[in-house]
Order: C-alpha cells, then sequence, then structure tokens
C-alpha cells in the first residue's frame, strides 16, 4: 500500500487533498499529514513515505529546506513541491534539489492525480530496476575465500571507481567475466551499458563491423546502417573478451580508439567521439604473442594499465565448498526443485580433482550430480559421475 505524506501548515488545505487522495480507492493510499516543516521531515526520519506533498511557505522550516534535507540525509521519498506563489525560477530550484514535479496552488485536480500516478510509476520502476540490478549482481557475484580470490576482489575494489582500463587474464573457466561485471557494477559507469564482444568467436572479416558499425552499401551485405560495440556502449563498458584473437587490422583500429578516443564505421569517412571505458580478458600469454607477431606491443600497453590474474580452480580448492553451495542452489533455483544435500566426503572427492575446465567444468559437474543422484550426493556418486 503505497504512503503518502503531505507537509503543509494550512489545515483546511489538509483536509482537502486528504480527502482528494482518500477517494482515489483503486490506488490504495495510506496519507499521513504534518502541519509544518519541522515536523514532515521528523516523519520522514522515522518513517517511510512514497510520496510526499510538500508546501513551500511554511513557519518554522520551509518546504525547500525540508526537500533539501531530505535528500541530504538519504531519504529516497518522491516529493511533489506545492505552493500558492510558484514562479518558473522556484520550480527549476525545487527541481534542482531533487524534487519530481512542481504544482501551483490550489491544484487542478486532473493534474494533480496524474502526477501522482506518475510518480508512483516511477518509484515502481526504480524499485523494479533495483531488483533486476540485484539479481543481476547475484548471478555475477564472485564466490570464494581463498588467499588467491582475495587479492582479485582486494583489486576490484581499488581499480573499479576509476576509468582505468583493465587486461584480465586467467585460464578458460575461471571467470574473467565476472570480474568484468564486478569492475562494472562497482563503478560510476553502472548505470551504462555493459557492452561484451567475444573476439574469438566472430570472423577476421567481420570483427571490425562489429566493433565499430558500418554505413549501408560499404560491403555486399551491408543494406542498411549499423551501430557498433564501441557507440552501444557509450557512457558504460566495453568488454573484449578473447582479446588475443583478434586480427592485427582490427587492434589498429582498437588502438586508435584507445587512443583518441574516436572510431569510423566501417565504409564511412566521419568521426565519432566515443566515450567508453575498455576492459580485456584473454587466455592466452600475450607476451609471448607479441614476440611472435601475433599482436600489437602498442595496444598491449594500452590495455594493460592494469593487470588482474584470475586463478585457476586448481589454485583455489578451498572455495570448493562454497562454490558447490552455490551451484546447488542456483541449479535449484533452475530447475525448479528442492536444493539437492551433498555430503562432506563428496567435497572433499571433488577438492581431489584436478579442475582442468576450471569453475565452468565445475558447475557442469554439479548440475550432472544433481540429476543423476537419487538422493544426497555422496563419494560414490562423485566417483560415478565426474
Amino acid at each position: 500500500m503505497p504512503k503518502v505524506l503531505l507537509i503543509e501548515d494550512e489545515a483546511s488545505i489538509r483536509a482537502v487533498l486528504k480527502d482528494i487522495l482518500k477517494d482515489q480507492k483503486e490506488l490504495k493510499l495510506e496519507v499521513d499529514e504534518a502541519k509544518d516543516g519541522a515536523e514532515g521531515l521528523s516523519k520522514l526520519e522515522n518513517d517511510h513515505y512514497d510520496v510526499v506533498f510538500c508546501d513551500i511557505k511554511m513557519p518554522k522550516m520551509d518546504g525547500m529546506e525540508v526537500l533539501q534535507q531530505a535528500k541530504a540525509k538519504g531519504i529516497a521519498s518522491t516529493f511533489i513541491m506545492i505552493s500558492a506563489h510558484g514562479t518558473t525560477e522556484i520550480a527549476v530550484d525545487a527541481t534542482k534539489l531533487g524534487a519530481y514535479d512542481f504544482l501551483q496552488k490550489p491544484p487542478d485536480l486532473n493534474r494533480l492525480l496524474i502526477t501522482l500516478r506518475n510518480a508512483l510509476d516511477k518509484n515502481s520502476l526504480v524499485t523494479e530496476t533495483k531488483t533486476l540490478k540485484k539479481k543481476i549482481s547475484q548471478k555475477f557475484e564472485i564466490i570464494g575465500n581463498s588467499k588467491a580470490l582475495q587479492e582479485v576482489k582486494e583489486m576490484i575494489e581499488k581499480v573499479a571507481p576509476t576509468d582505468a582500463r583493465v587486461l584480465i587474464t586467467g585460464p578458460n573457466g575461471s571467470g574473467k567475466e565476472l570480474v568484468a561485471r564486478q569492475l562494472h557494477e562497482k563503478s560510476s559507469r553502472n548505470n551504462g551499458q555493459f557492452v561484451e564482444v567475444n573476439c574469438a568467436a566472430i570472423p577476421s572479416e567481420l570483427i571490425e563491423s562489429e566493433l565499430f558499425g558500418h554505413e549501408k552499401g560499404s560491403f555486399t551485405s551491408a543494406i542498411k546502417q549499423r551501430i557498433g560495440k564501441f557507440e552501444q556502449a557509450e557512457g558504460g563498458t566495453l568488454f573484449l573478451d578473447e582479446i588475443g584473437d583478434m586480427s592485427l587490422a582490427a587492434q589498429a583500429k582498437v588502438l586508435r580508439a584507445l587512443q583518441e578516443y574516436k572510431i569510423t564505421r566501417v565504409g564511412g569517412d566521419k568521426d565519432i567521439t566515443v566515450n567508453v571505458r575498455v576492459l580485456a580478458a584473454t587466455n592466452k600469454d600475450l607476451k609471448k604473442e607479441i614476440t611472435e607477431n601475433r599482436f600489437r606491443e602498442d595496444l598491449y600497453h594500452r590495455l594493460s594499465v592494469i593487470v588482474v590474474k584470475v586463478p585457476s580452480l586448481n589454485d583455489r580448492l578451498d572455495d570448493i565448498p562454497l562454490l558447490v553451495d552455490k551451484f546447488l542452489d542456483v541449479i535449484a533455483a533452475e530447475y525448479g526443485s528442492k536444493k539437492k544435500e551433498i555430503k562432506k566426503e563428496a567435497i572433499e572427492l571433488l577438492q581431489k580433482n584436478n579442475w582442468t575446465g576450471n569453475i565452468r567444468e565445475l558447475r557442469n559437474v554439479i548440475e550432472r550430480l544433481v540429476i543423476m543422484s537419487e538422493g544426497p550426493i555422496g563419494p560414490t556418486e562423485v566417483k560415478k559421475y565426474l
């Protein structure tokens, strides 16, 4: 049930507004009131309100001060300011302080109700977005407390808030994408897009079009203009996975983009300025690739301002119990079934295995054990299905 707070020093206006809001049966509003700014701020500090209707001219504390102090205290209520002395300047000032809208007294009934509904819709979208972000964050959570992994987590905390380019290295299946996701989520760019490009999965003749886009008619199948990944990631993060598999021609263009923050679409002649943070990952030894002329040394130095080395699962066997527990939760949720129990002896066997496929291999093994085991997963099942 949405909660609304009316902060208004005139009792007659408070009563009218309260009656109007209570009449909106379909909204099922819970309406509270305060006779001045000081009382209103006190109520906001001690309770949660979805929407606040706040008069500007009041004794003790005016509405603008209530709004300013509420925002400074991190109160998330949506403010709709009301005043009999409304001017464009006051409306602009209120908006700058964080107000959602501004209404003049006496407020037009239709305008008031439309503004209220829009404010409630906005709150619902914000809540839904936070929920989705939390789910995404949990999906890409880095699980483990081993010393090797703690070093990676500490590096993420230091580097994420900056715009520094990061090269993430490590074997296949070790969780390099999770590191990239965490760097994005903990950065100031987390409201922007996280755009991923698997350089190994795109044919060399198409990688430039994929990254930089193309103009209509630039090649046989270019029947319309296409926006590339650099432009799609504007204001956010571009993750170049398996960068070691990128062609030398594409490497040269990526280098220019990193140096000048400009790209040119395939078949185009116009420079396009881009604001993108670039993260890259590889399972290859790029220094060796450089000596064999398969990777540009200047691009390597541009990408590797910070290098994060993700350990293999064999280097963090202590994390297996936590990883197994997480995978059992995830698989149960995916299958809509009860979480499968696993015995301590089974986990000990898993810790003795040589995990050449790293986290990805462990995830697959746990899923296989969940499917094939009739009861709790024990050492017998592990020996049989590992």
